[in-house]
């Protein structure tokens, strides 16, 4: 069994999604959803990547339910037919965690023409969710876990300027990535009071200063930084795993957890006028719909 510094539930039975676990905390976070007895689903784009994980998870967890599912977040058909076969084959989804995230230092955009750290990190997630509400309205109880960031408080959301035909920036401090962790968390407690009064909660998550696949595209000093300072991958997953399986954390939604702990979000975060805004115009773009 692997340690974690909180109590947590065991899983057994449940169906546990997690984005973007082919590495990094990813990885981690579907480490431990299958250590406690989960059937893991991974969406994935690089299908030979994920079977060496896939088999790397099997192997240190005892697991002989963890799936592997084609999907491209820089797609949104991708998104859809994934979710689609999701819902055939598990019609109840009980844990979905929005992990997959990347932070590209050249501008480029998706199969839908969205700039591709906007386009992934929160749109491509946002039409996942809808899409896969159902399943989780079927569950007895549900979580959604977002991967936010604490740059979420210098993110903004350029509504004149959605796509950074004038504004991008590979700086990992400010432009596109911090921005995209700022839709992150407007999501995350948007959709939170949304479906309040059901059985399905929704929380972010600050994961740490963790070091993952992002420092590829990072530069060289950036790269060395990350590998000298940064918590490992494992710790940077508890915070995502804590808020996905915690007894602590029944009935909890609609908050901010950093280092296991309920923390403080920006004011941005706070401000209901532009979560709706936010959430009008990702339905626009993505064709997405909340249905109540």
């Amino acid at each position: 069994m692997m340690k974690h510094p909180k109590p947590l539930s065991r899983l057994d039975g449940k169906v546990a999604v997690v984005t973007g676990a082919s590495d990094g905390i990813g990885v981690e976070t579907a480490r431990y959803l299958a250590d406690l007895g989960a059937t893991l689903v991974l969406p994935v784009r690089n299908m030979e990547k994920a079977a060496a994980v896939r088999d790397d998870l099997a192997r240190t967890t005892g697991s002989d339910r963890i799936e592997l599912m084609p999907m491209d977040l820089a797609s949104l058909a991708s998104v859809r037919a994934f979710a689609a076969a999701l819902r055939e084959k598990h019609p109840v989804v009980d844990v979905l965690v929005l992990n997959a995230g990347l932070s590209p230092t050249k501008r480029s955009l998706t199969a839908e023409g969205f700039e591709t750290t906007m386009g992934v990190n929160h749109l491509g997630h946002f039409a996942l969710t809808l899409a896969l509400l159902p399943a989780l309205k079927a569950a007895p109880k549900a979580r959604v876990v977002v991967l936010s960031s604490k740059l979420h408080t210098s993110g903004r959301i350029p509504f004149d300027d959605l796509h950074y035909e004038k504004g991008f920036t590979g700086n990992l401090m400010r432009g596109p990535y911090p921005d995209s962790k700022l839709a992150n968390a407007l999501f995350a407690v948007e959709l939170a009071e949304r479906l309040k009064g059901t059985q399905v909660t929704v929380n972010f998550v600050h994961p740490g200063v963790v070091s993952t696949g992002l420092a590829r595209d990072m530069n060289a000093f950036f790269r060395w930084a990350a590998r000298t300072f940064l918590i490992t991958p494992e710790k940077g997953s508890r915070t995502s795993v804590y808020v996905a399986a915690s007894p602590e954390l029944d009935g909890v939604t609609g908050k901010y957890f950093d280092d296991c702990k309920e923390a403080k979000p920006s004011a941005q975060v706070r401000d209901a006028a532009l979560r709706k805004r936010l959430w009008d115009v990702s339905e626009s773009l993505t064709g997405a719909r909340f249905e109540a």
